[in-house]
């Protein structure tokens, strides 16, 4: 049976404890803003001097604050403060058995996004203010990463047919993974 392909997009952060919540849950609604296909309500999140797309929407926001409160609890806790949160989007398919006899939906992701972080402390504020701008490119480099995958001929290949008008045409999972497991 061969395996499917689809896009892996990979965005990696080293975070501190000032700004980690308010990094992860910007780029979280980011990816969201540029991937869900309803009638979306825009809002805006300032995190470091970077202006971060966001979705106004009370079930997406819910989601995005439940996944940070456990991401943040998983790395605060985790001994060597590395974690991931891995966003899939996927679309609902016809399952068959071997004889073609309809066994009900499946669900079959067409785009995989990543983010790989890492929480340090600065020791100085000469570190602080250095860390600080790091971030803010890191930042900046992944509305970019956003913007150009979403944009880019393999990003609109990726997306499969729309069939309905909800903010979330499909299954959408928010996964943390700190230390290799799954975790929340």
């Amino acid at each position: 049976m061969s395996q499917e392909r689809y896009p892996t997009i990979t965005i990696d952060l080293t975070l501190d404890r000032s700004t980690a919540k308010d990094v992860v849950h910007g780029v979280l609604h980011a990816i969201l803003f540029h991937r869900l296909f309803g009638i979306v309500k825009p809002q805006t999140f300032e995190i470091l001097d970077v202006t971060l797309p966001g979705v106004s929407d009370p079930n997406i926001e819910k989601l995005v604050y439940d996944k940070v409160g456990v991401y943040w609890r998983g790395i605060d806790a985790a001994p060597n403060k590395r974690g991931q949160i891995i966003v899939t989007f996927s679309e609902k398919r016809p399952k068959k058995s071997w004889f073609q006899v309809y066994m009900g939906e499946e669900e079959v992701p067409w785009e995989k996004w990543i983010i790989n972080t890492e929480l340090k402390q600065p020791k100085t504020e000469r570190d602080r203010q250095d860390f600080s701008a790091e971030l803010s490119a890191a930042l900046r480099r992944a509305v970019m990463t956003m913007l150009t995958h979403t944009s880019s001929d393999d990003g609109r290949a990726a997306v499969p047919l729309i069939t309905n008008q909800d903010l979330s045409p499909f299954p959408l999972r928010i996964a943390i993974c700190i230390g290799g497991e799954e975790i929340g």
